[in-house]
């Protein structure tokens, strides 16, 4: 396990870097900078900084017409705001127009903790991945989460990119980020692990688990959801006994059914999701939501050794 860093403060220097070098860049937020970190850029360039307070609506609006005037313009809140309560903003006014616009959405999963069920979004990529044109992408860790804001900014379109509250830990050895390719982190012949966000350090330490065992697991970090690595999909399908998809997410509509679809269609073999199973989240300190939920290490492996079974 590498060092534990906050994405968000590692979001909010890579955006100000970038404004540095793209005066065109344009920074929205939702009464929230000083949590999701584009503060750092607003102190930087308070010019090309705009808070719209407690209207998510009017700031996907107003995104759009910036991204129309040919702006790229990156909105930021919390993802239960970002994909809930301006989804049709996001849907009409950036995806169906193809605009500039990066939707980078922080405080998303259960490890929110304490802020509880209404502001802990489970739903969102769910909702994103139903969206033509939309691009996703959830980085592993802080080194990712800067690769994944210079892919947003590199890639023309809407593009959201999904992030966590809490620090998280490195994840070493990942190799080069590319975006809409897979990272194979760990190889193995017995079963695959599909993991995104935070889960991907859940699943090394299960794999880890696991060999000591003499079960050798392939463990993949799908950081892009869409578009997704289908190509890595079908050769996990086809060169293990199953597969087990981790996220901090609801099972429905996620990473999950995403690989389901890709296997259903290309190459049948057993998919069992670890992910939040038709609940709301609820107040808790992170390391405590993630045992309520079944979504450690733990219960990686057990969903392994089902596959086997």
């Amino acid at each position: 396990m590498g060092e534990q860093l906050n994405q968000r403060d590692i979001y909010g220097k890579t955006l100000a870097e970038l404004g540095i070098a793209n005066n065109n860049i344009v920074v929205l937020d939702a009464d929230l900078s000083g949590s999701t970190k584009t503060s750092v850029f607003a102190k930087a360039f308070p010019e090309r900084f705009f808070n719209f307070g407690v209207a998510e609506q009017n700031m996907m609006a107003t995104a759009a017409g910036l991204a129309s005037c040919g702006k790229t313009v990156f909105a930021s809140t919390f993802a239960m705001f970002a994909t809930g309560r301006a989804w049709e903003q996001v849907r009409n006014s950036l995806a169906y127009n193809n605009f500039d616009v990066k939707v980078v959405a922080t405080h998303a999963g259960v490890t929110v903790g304490p802020d509880g069920a209404s502001h802990q979004a489970l739903e969102d990529i769910a909702l994103m991945r139903a969206i033509p044109n939309m691009k996703i992408i959830v980085p592993c860790d802080g080194p990712q989460t800067k690769d994944a804001i210079e892919a947003a900014f590199s890639n023309k379109g809407p593009v959201y990119v999904r992030i966590a509250r809490c620090k998280v830990p490195t994840v070493e050895n990942k190799g080069e980020f590319k975006f809409g390719q897979a990272q194979v982190l760990r190889q193995g012949q017995d079963a695959a692990i599909i993991a995104c966000g935070i889960m991907v350090n859940e699943a090394l330490i299960a794999a880890e688990t696991l060999a000591k065992k003499g079960i050798q697991v392939k463990v993949i970090n799908m950081h892009t959801i869409r578009p997704l690595d289908t190509r890595a999909i079908i050769e996990a399908a086809k060169s293990t006994k199953g597969i087990v998809v981790c996220e901090e997410h609801s099972i429905t509509g996620g990473l999950g059914s995403a690989v389901a679809e890709v296997v259903c269609e290309n190459h049948p073999t057993k998919v069992l999701r670890v992910g939040v199973k038709n609940r709301f989240g609820q107040s808790g300190e992170p390391e405590e939501l993630l045992k309520e939920y079944n979504l450690t290490s733990r219960d990686i492996e057990k969903a392994v050794c089902g596959i086997l079974e």
